[in-house]
Order: structure tokens, then sequence, then C-alpha cells
């Protein structure tokens, strides 16, 4: 298997970055766009825990935006189809720190995240 082709990893950062974009604007359409549309696909948010599509894009459209800055984000290609995106984040008011994976898949319509994860870091923990 071919690990961390550069192409590949440059084609989900890109992904990746335009997610966070989407995040810090609060661009609901985008955001939805991002995950794969699906009932398997999963999101565990902070509160909040969206199995599918229709789950999660309803959490979206409650959502507002909060700013915050990322450290330490890493992105790993499995092959040509699959990767996963890891940071922590750092939310700019409150100074809370957390951390949010992805896993990223190669699909007709393009790169979609297929399962997701964000959560708090606690003081112990950081």
């Amino acid at each position: 298997m071919k690990l961390n082709d550069p192409d590949v990893v440059a084609e989900v950062t890109a992904a990746f970055d335009a997610y966070e974009r989407a995040l810090m604007d609060n661009d609901i359409d985008v955001l939805n766009q991002t995950f794969w549309d699906d009932p398997r696909t999963i999101r565990y948010g902070i509160g909040v825990n969206g199995y599918g599509h229709a789950e999660i894009a309803a959490a979206r459209a409650r959502r507002s935006a909060d700013a915050r800055t990322l450290e330490r984000t890493v992105v790993t290609a499995f092959g040509d189809d699959v990767a996963t995106a890891n940071t922590e984040f750092t939310r700019v008011a409150s100074g809370r720190r957390g951390r949010q994976s992805q896993t990223w898949v190669r699909l007709p319509e393009g790169w979609r995240v297929v399962s997701a994860h964000v959560s708090w870091l606690d003081d112990a923990g950081a």
C-alpha cells in the first residue's frame, strides 16, 4: 500500500482547509457538502452525536461560528482513496482546547468526510 503519496496528502489537505474556512465562515452549505451524504456517515460532536447525513445537517443548522486556531494538524493518506486528518484547536474567545479527527474517502463526487469526532481536552490532558 502507498502511504502518504504527496499528491493525495495535498488533495486532502486542501479539502480539510476548505472545510476549516467554511467552519469559520459558518458556511452551512459547504459544511454539509463536505460530509458524505449517506445514512452511514457519523459525526461525534461536542454535545451532539450525528448518525447519518440528515442528523449531521440538522445539527449544523443550529450552530454558530466560533473562531479557533489550529495546531499539530496531521494528514495521513492510505493509498489513493482514504486519508485521516487530525488536529488540535483552541477557541479564540475562551481559550478552551479541543481535538478533531476526520476520516476522508475519495468518492465519485470528490473527497468527503465519512466519520468525524470532536471533543474537548480536559485540563489534565492538555
